[in-house]
This record gives structure tokens, C-alpha cells and sequence, in this order.
């Protein structure tokens, strides 16, 4: 019985990665001749199951050193050297603090083409800042010109479905940061800035891709998210990399108990996007009791890199610890 089971499962999967590698074939590359320019993460789209299944022995042993619950924690992992994707409770919601500010940055190039070949240096500046240093006062600025409506609207549109709420919904931003009590909250969990693993991998590849708004737009949305003249927030995957010779874009958010990071990570033989999102509220069994996602999110990157040096290949390399 036990094999029987095994063999379906195993078919099944074949089934689905064949299909969805049928699907991206009849799209057209967008991106010179890079193998993943093809890719598309759908909302059925299914992780790679060893690779998969590698990233959950990964994140259980994390948490289990961490005191932390499996609800508690997702993962998403795209391996943009072979288009191999891993996600843990890929389409669960989480309050994701101020990862939803790279909504707006994508709302202002949707609603100001124009922008994408002349952005003047003050904008690019305060855009870079609002990314990089995650200021609520210029995510403020542009959500309020923006407004709520449309922000969902771009979230929400066939051309990217990065909310789907028929799928679990995903990114939103229904709160300007640090500014009154006005909301608009998403309304499938009732959150005011939120995200999936899922989705935010599909932001980002989309943007590697040159897919979000143009590929003129996604050069500049990515040299803001680069910003050679704003430091990095030094917390989370940042930190975790830090001694590393590795470029990071990325956005990452705290609130509370709440911990996120989303980002892209190109080194020496490695390129792939990295999402992981938090919920760990103080554990009694700590001493003293703290809130470990910020702890969780730099144990599980520093272990994802080690493994994307190998290739992804295998097990995720192993601590003293484990």
C-alpha cells in the first residue's frame, strides 16, 4: 500500500512540474536568454518535492532549537539558476509590517509610466529610502497620493495577481505607515500590510523578469532597490550575509511578535529569491522570554546560502548544533 501511495504521489508531481514546464514554454522569454526568464509561479504551481521537503527538515530543526511552532513560520525559496521552488505554508497570510511598502513602489511606476525613463533624483531618493531605510514617512507620502484604491487595483489586476483572493490572497497594503487610523483592510484575513511567501517570490521574479510595468520600469524599481547611496537596514537576511560576497535587494518589516524578509541574493554561483515570514510571540520556555523571528530568519539564511553554494543539492548543510 505504502508503495502504491508513493508511486501516485510521485506521478502526480511529475505531472505537475511537467505541465507547468509546458506552460512556461509557451511564453515568451523576456529576459535575453536566461533559462528562467520563462518561468512563471502560478497559483497551483508546486515546489520541487526534494527540494521541498530538504527546506522542511531545514526549517523544523531551526525551530525546533528556537522553540518555535510549524504554524509559526513560511518559507518560499526560487532557485533562479534552474527554476526550482520550494514553499512551507506558501499561501498562509501573514502581518508582514513593512514588506507591503514594495506594493507602493510598483503602484507609483504603474500609475507613472512616464517615470520609468525620467524619474527625477528627489523621487528616486525618497523611493530608495522608503525601500532601503523603510521610512513611513515617504511610504506615507506616496500611498497617500496614490490612495488605496489604486494600489489594489495594481495588486489585484489580471496583468499580476499579486493578491488573489482566491488563492489565498497575498500582498496588501491597506494602511498608510505611521499615519492616522484610515484603512483599508485585505478581505480575506482583515490585514492591514500583508504577504505570502508565494506571492512575494512571484514579485520579485517578476521584477528580475522585467515584467513588472516594463522592463524599463523594473530596471529603475530594481536600481532603487539597489541604491548604492542608502545603507541597508543591518537586521535579518542583511545581517545574515554580511560577511559574505553577496549583492541583497531586499525589503524586510517588524512589528511586534511580527518578523518578515523578502529578498533577491546573487553571489558566486548562486542567484535566488528568499521570502520567510514570522509570527513568534514570546516563549515562557525562553529565559528570559523573547520573540525569536528575527533570530529565526538569520539562522534559516545563513543555512539557505551554505545550501546555494552546493547547488541546493541534497540537504541543507548542517550546524554544530543540529
Amino acid at each position: 500500500m505504502m508503495r502504491w501511495i508513493t508511486t501516485c504521489l510521485i506521478a502526480l508531481v511529475v505531472s505537475v512540474v511537467c505541465c507547468a514546464r509546458a506552460q512556461a514554454q509557451n511564453d515568451p522569454p523576456t529576459t535575453g536568454d536566461k533559462a528562467w526568464s520563462i518561468l512563471r509561479i502560478s497559483p497551483d504551481t508546486a515546489g520541487d518535492l526534494d527540494m521541498t521537503m530538504a527546506l522542511a527538515r531545514l526549517d523544523t530543526a531551526v525551530r525546533r532549537e528556537l522553540l518555535v511552532e510549524a504554524e509559526q513560520t513560511a518559507v518560499g525559496l526560487l532557485d533562479m539558476t534552474t527554476g526550482r521552488l520550494a514553499m512551507l505554508r506558501a499561501d498562509t497570510m501573514y502581518y508582514a509590517a513593512s514588506v507591503p511598502k514594495i506594493t507602493i513602489l510598483l503602484a507609483y511606476f504603474q500609475t507613472h509610466p512616464e517615470a520609468a525613463e525620467n524619474l527625477d533624483s528627489e523621487t528616486r531618493h525618497e523611493l530608495g529610502l522608503m525601500i532601503k531605510r523603510s521610512s513611513n514617512a515617504m511610504a506615507a507620502k506616496y500611498s497617500q497620493s496614490l490612495g488605496f484604491e489604486a494600489i489594489a487595483e495594481v495588486l489585484t489586476s489580471p496583468q499580476y495577481r499579486l493578491y488573489d483572493p482566491l488563492h489565498g490572497g497575498g500582498l496588501w497594503m491597506g494602511k498608510h505607515y505611521a499615519k492616522g487610523e484610515e484603512r483599508n483592510r485585505d478581505p480575506l484575513a482583515g490585514e492591514s500590510h500583508a504577504a505570502t511567501v508565494r506571492q512575494l517570490l512571484r514579485y520579485y521574479l517578476m521584477l528580475e523578469q522585467g515584467r513588472l510595468v516594463s522592463p524599463q520600469a523594473s530596471k529603475t524599481m530594481r536600481e532603487i532597490f539597489e541604491g548604492p547611496d542608502i545603507e541597508h537596514l543591518n537586521a535579518k537576511i542583511v545581517l545574515a550575509l554580511a560577511e559574505r560576497d553577496v549583492q541583497i535587494i531586499r525589503k524586510s518589516g517588524t512589528w511586534s511578535d511580527w518578523y518578515a524578509d523578502s529578498a533577491v541574493v546573487i553571489g558566486v554561483g548562486r542567484h535566488y529569491v528568499l521570502a520567510i515570514l514570522t509570527h513568534t510571540p514570546a516563549n515562557p520556555q525562553h529565559d528570559p522570554p523573547r520573540a525569536v523571528g528575527d533570530e529565526y530568519i538569520v539562522a534559516m539564511s545563513r543555512r539557505i546560502d551554505d545550501w546555494a553554494i552546493a547547488g541546493f543539492e541534497g540537504e541543507a548543510p548542517k550546524t554544530e548544533s543540529d
